[in-house]
């Protein structure tokens, strides 16, 4: 079932822009150099056509093609809040953290992550394991596909506890000198501080010194006089 939707992708294709993208990511894939607003509109298009169980196979077929504007289709396919019996979407969506090795590919992966764990939090158990691998990128996404418990003003205590939790596997990533772990537990950290300061400001405050600089301060960004 993949050609079809392939070909619609490839209609849209900028070889010049690809070269462009190619030498931007710097990984040794294929860039075809379509724009993000048109597979925002492919794919929406897509989700309306075709029931969970078939995007579920076109994302796996998208996924295997290893073409870059291939895996973001896969992601943005299943990029949904309200899925019924979203198991499937799960599933796939854990077998493609061991791929990750760019970006831009694992943000689009990472958001749809973020919709089922919203709409499940008892897989927070799942994504704990991801934080002791030896792969980079998962541990990252651990982080990544959490930030929903950095955006809410008035959280339950559930979702408190569950905010505290993600803080302390931030916190055991403090040692980690790589850049992308690093910039990960700022992120997390700068979009907590719009909702929760007191609770950036007391990570920072205890584990601030362990991070690099760039890192303590994209942290701190919003939290000018607060800190010590």
């Amino acid at each position: 079932m993949l050609a079809p939707y392939l070909d619609q992708i490839k209609a849209h294709a900028d070889p010049d822009r690809g070269k462009q993208m190619a030498a931007y990511h710097k990984v040794d894939r294929p860039y075809l150099g379509v724009a993000n607003p048109v597979l925002n509109d492919l794919t929406r298009a897509w989700r309306q056509e075709l029931d969970v169980p078939a995007r579920v196979e076109l994302a796996g077929a998208f996924w295997q093609t290893d073409i870059h504007e291939g895996r973001v289709a896969a992601a943005k396919l299943l990029t949904q809040a309200r899925i019924r019996l979203d198991d499937a979407v799960w599933d796939i969506l854990q077998s493609w953290l061991p791929d990750f090795d760019a970006w831009a590919i694992a943000d689009h992966a990472c958001m749809a992550m973020q919709k089922r764990l919203s709409a499940d939090p008892i897989r927070l158990d799942q994504v704990e394991i991801w934080t002791s691998s030896d792969h980079m990128w998962t541990r990252r996404a651990a982080l990544v596909a959490t930030l929903p418990w950095t955006k809410q003003n008035h959280p339950k205590s559930d979702d408190l506890l569950r905010r505290d939790r993600i803080l302390g596997w931030a916190a055991s990533y403090v040692p980690d000198r790589d850049w992308f772990i690093q910039k990960s537990i700022a992120w997390w950290l700068r979009e907590l501080s719009k909702h929760d300061p007191d609770r950036v400001v007391a990570f920072l405050n205890a584990h601030g010194p362990g991070m690099k600089p760039f890192a303590r301060k994209e942290a701190g960004k919003y939290l000018k006089g607060q800190l010590e």
